[in-house]
Parts: structure tokens; sequence; C-alpha cells
């Protein structure tokens, strides 16, 4: 079904803890089938807004809804709607991977036929099938991360809200989360994840969010709050054939070159430039005479923005 509303909307949330603002007047939305990336340092109230959202905290002031409803006045429609996924899965001792999920699609009433369909395909999608019959204790850590993601799947619900799910895993773990998340995301789902892997969240995040002390500092596409934020400086990397004193000295000349470094046939410089004048930078050196076998630019990535729009406060 589509809807008009935001599938996540946090309005003017507000969360204290004695002197402490958790949460401090943080508002965004996010739309059906959306994968938004929360961002912070430890401490800045990911945790604490995402366990409001799953109605296992009550907020201070403000409200957020989920697929339009309250937390506040109708927390039993907000579980039916949204699965959570929190940084750590408790494993019941002497329960196989089976029965784990089937306890839980119990808890939430399903009956009939429809719990063992939910059962196999959660554990279809999750690839816990071959596992049915392993305790849950004996788990890997990656594949309690797929079986704590099936525990929020087994009741379909069409928002995700996963806590740190990629934390400890290995690359091959992380690429297969990253997969399922964007598979869940063409289904329809809305997703919001927290993680400190900004690489991966670039990859994946059709919106981002950026808090610290509680505060939601920038909010937007990954691309929005790349042009809102950042430096307009490339990183340039040049090599050529023969020592780089006379390149050094030519771009030392320049009044849009600043940090030049020379390293023995490297020379490396910031560049207030956009592609099109780095184009005409390199054809310039190639004109002038300069043997250039490579040149390269590096301009901000999730992780520098971040750095740029964060100050390391913490509460």
């Amino acid at each position: 079904m589509i809807t008009s509303h935001p599938m996540i909307e946090l309005q003017d949330l507000h969360r204290h803890f004695g002197s402490t603002r958790a949460v401090n007047d943080v508002s965004f939305a996010v739309a059906r089938g959306q994968v938004f990336g929360y961002i912070g340092p430890n401490g800045a109230g990911k945790t604490t807004s995402m366990r409001i959202l799953a109605t296992l905290d009550s907020p201070t002031a403000g409200d957020a809804y989920v697929d339009g409803f309250s937390v506040i006045d109708d927390p039993d429609r907000v579980r039916r709607r949204l699965g959570f996924m929190p940084d750590f899965l408790v494993a019941y001792a002497n329960v196989n991977v089976h029965e784990y999920l089937d306890f839980f699609a119990r808890a939430y009433r399903l009956r009939g036929k429809d719990r063992p369909r939910a059962v196999d395909r959660v554990m279809e999608f999750t690839g816990l099938d071959k596992l049915a019959e392993k305790p849950t204790t004996a788990l890997s850590k990656g594949m309690k991360q797929r079986l704590a993601l099936g525990r929020a799947l087994i009741h379909d619900p069409a928002v995700l809200v996963l806590d740190e799910p990629a934390a400890g895993l290995d690359p091959r773990a992380r690429i297969e989360l990253r997969a399922m998340i964007r598979a869940l995301a063409n289904q329809g789902k809305t997703v919001l994840v927290s993680s400190h892997i900004l690489t991966e969240l670039a990859e994946i995040c059709d919106v981002v969010g950026i808090l610290e002390q509680g505060r939601l500092l920038a909010v937007g596409t990954v691309d929005e709050i790349h042009r809102r934020h950042e430096d307009p400086r490339s990183l340039v990397e040049i090599r050529l054939l023969g020592d780089a004193a006379s390149l050094g000295k030519w771009l030392a000349e320049r009044q849009e070159v600043d940090d030049l470094v020379l390293d023995g046939q490297c020379v490396r410089f910031s560049h207030r430039s956009a592609p099109k004048e780095d184009a005409a930078l390199l054809r310039a050196m190639i004109e002038a005479g300069f043997d250039i076998v490579a040149f390269g630019t590096k301009r901000q990535s999730l992780e520098d923005v971040f750095m740029t729009v964060t100050q390391g406060l913490v509460q």
C-alpha cells in the first residue's frame, strides 16, 4: 500500500535523564522504502531515540510516529508495524534457531499456518534454514546478527530499526548484511540503521542524519550533505617523470594551490576547484612541458563530512 505520510517521523523529540539531554529537539522524516543512516558518536542519542521509536522508552517531550501512529497514543499499532533489532542478541540456552524464531512468532500472535510460514520465510531470507537445529548459543557472531534480524522480521513489519547491526562482523558478513538491508528496502520496507562504519552507510543509505550531544546537526541525502558541508577544495596527487622541484616551483606561483608537498617524483597539494578546473590545471601542466604520468583527486567522503559537521563532543 502506498502511503502519503512518512513511515518514520520524529517531531521535536526530547528525552532527558536528569540534566542530561540525551535527545534534544530532534525532528526528521523517512519515506517508505528508504534506508536512513543514523550517524553519531557513542552517547549521541541514537539508541535512545531508536528505543523511543520501538516503544521501549517514552519521550520527555515531542512525539515519534511509525506509519502515522504515535508511539505515545498508539504503541500497540506501532509494535505491529515495527521490527527492532538491538545492538546485541540475547541467546536462550537449550533453544535452537527454529525454536527461537517460532517463539517470537507466537509472541506476535501468529496462528495456524501463518506461524510456520513466517518462520520458514525468515530463515530462508537470512540464510539460517541450514542451521535450523543449531543451538542459538553456538552461533557465530555473524549468524547471531542474522538471527536478530530474523526476529525483527518475523511479523513482516513495514518499518525496521537496526541498532549497530554490523558491529563486530567480519568483512563478508558485513557485505551480506548490507545486501539484505538493500533487499528489504527494495521490498518497500523502511529501514533506520545506525552504524559507526560510515563508508558502508554511504553505500546503502538514501538519507543520512548526523547526531551529536542529542542534537541533529545535519539531515538529507548523502549528496545533499556533501554539497552543504563539503570543502570546495580537492586534494591532488601528481606523479611525473623526473624531479618534482620544477613542477613545485610552477605550482607555487598559482594562487589556487595550497599545502604544496614535494616527495621525490610526487607532488601533493590542495586545489580550490571543481572537476572542470582540475582538468584545466592538468592541461596547463602538460602544455607547460611537464611529463605527468598520474593525476588523481580526492574529494570529501561521508567520513570527512562527519568530521566537519561534528566536534567530538560527548555527554
